[in-house]
């Protein structure tokens, strides 16, 4: 029960990642509160739902965590959206989903947390960016720009909320098996497991992230085992390099 007495936020929690982090937070003994656009079905402590590109939700959403679990140690920045395409390709609705997701959203939320956690003698952030936000991939320019910001802005946080307790860092997969990259395969025509499969034989470690192997390195990163970890980008990408 290593997160017994511990409360925590996650977003995007109706996800792959965001559903097997719930359960493993929730089996180590956490109350957990989950924000999605839709929260049924998901076992919580707590349901919050709405739409991270209402400022006002994003806003509001530590204190409601706060309240309804009876405090806030862990906040996990994990809902995101991947935009594909060059910039000559990409929309203004692709603009601005992005950035409000990837960006905003996780600004709003840790602005709003840092000041509870710091009341309460600190606690643990960790934000998802992407293996793709620390160096350039193709045809995903503005997923990229995204992910660039939010591993940017988590390492200067870890600097300046350090001394508060808090300790703020970002786990940077590479491809995970989700509905969301399934769905993708889908929308270009692929059939998902053939796509899959195929997509594994480019890592070295023989496949590609399920959810459970980036949930479990957001578990590292919010428990005391990681309590000199800060500030800290972390790739887990099976040894395959962004291509």
């Amino acid at each position: 029960m290593e997160f017994a007495g511990k409360s925590a936020l996650v977003t995007g929690a109706a996800g792959g990642i965001g559903t097997s982090l719930v359960r493993r937070l929730r089996a180590a003994g956490a109350q957990v509160a989950v924000a999605d656009r839709l929260t049924d079905g998901i076992e919580a402590d707590a349901h919050l739902p709405g739409d991270l590109l209402d400022p006002a939700y994003s806003d509001a959403l530590p204190q409601r965590a706060a309240d309804a679990l009876g405090g806030l140690d862990i906040l996990v920045n994990n809902a995101g959206v991947i935009t594909r395409g060059a910039v000559t390709e990409t929309s203004d609705q692709d603009w601005s989903l992005s950035l409000g997701v990837n960006v905003e959203a996780p600004f709003r939320i840790c602005r709003a947390a840092i000041p509870i956690m710091a009341v309460n003698g600190g606690g643990a952030i960790v934000n998802t960016a992407s293996c793709w936000g620390l160096r350039p991939g193709p045809n995903h320019a503005v997923y990229c720009m995204t992910k660039a910001a939010i591993a940017s802005l988590t390492q200067c946080m870890g600097m300046d909320h350090a001394h508060q307790g808090i300790r703020i860092n970002a786990v940077c997969p590479n491809e995970v098996n989700t509905p969301m990259l399934r769905s993708g395969f889908a929308k270009r025509g692929f059939d998902p497991d053939t796509a899959v499969a195929k997509l594994g034989q480019t890592v070295p470690l023989g496949r590609i992230a399920e959810p459970e192997d980036i949930a479990d390195v957001i578990l590292f990163l919010a428990s005391d085992a990681s309590r000199y970890i800060c500030g800290a980008v972390l790739e887990v990408n099976g040894g395959k390099p962004v291509s």
